[in-house]
């Protein structure tokens, strides 16, 4: 099972998360998150960090040009696309990117069913309110495509193993505060999640 940590704030956190064998990192380019990170300090800790890391930049309503400017400046492998936006809007992204779809219902999770995404559960704020989706709508749904998000921790994930997630990401549940990892919280998450 692959693992992202999201919202890190700091090298120290990055390598950390690393170590402990995550597959990705998440950094945050929403200015009224708690999480947010300026590109240039994102692109200090992206410069120093070990080859063969996913580093997803994550973004809420802004334009397709931003994004393109913001990845290749910090140097993010993936866009995570936090908002709903037209084809065009897509289709002018010159960076790999992953729907994050805000579910609200069952069938949502059948949007997009033939591209990889993130599921995470509808809040009105974008991430890190560590609310948790209705577990059920998963039952004898084929979530090899999905990213689990929302309200994830070490100790309930083994549970949603079952499903067969393409990766879990999880945020607020590996915390000590705001933007600041726990060291033994995402140790205990990534081995739980193997």
């Amino acid at each position: 099972m692959r693992t992202k940590i999201c919202g890190i704030t700091s090298y120290e956190d990055a390598m950390m998360a690393i170590d402990a064998g995550a597959d990705a990192l998440g950094f945050v380019f929403y200015e009224k998150s708690p999480r947010y990170l300026t590109p240039t300090r994102a692109k200090e800790i992206i410069q120093k960090l070990p080859p063969f890391i996913e580093k997803v930049a994550l973004f809420v309503n802004v334009d397709a040009q931003s994004i393109n400017v913001t990845c290749k400046t910090i140097g993010a492998t993936l866009a995570q696309i936090h908002f709903k936006a037209d084809e065009a809007f897509y289709n002018a992204l010159e960076i790999p990117h992953i729907k994050v779809i805000r579910a609200q219902k069952k069938e949502d999770l059948f949007l997009y069913p033939d591209e990889y995404r993130i599921v995470d559960a509808y809040c009105d704020a974008y991430g890190g309110a560590a609310k948790q989706i209705n577990t059920q709508w998963f039952e004898g749904a084929d979530c090899s495509k999905i990213i689990l998000a929302g309200g994830l921790t070490p100790q309930n994930i083994t549970a949603l193993k079952k499903y067969d997630f393409y990766a879990f990401d999880v945020s607020s549940g590996v915390e000590v505060s705001h933007g600041k990892k726990d060291a033994q919280k995402v140790r205990e998450f990534i081995q739980n999640a193997h």
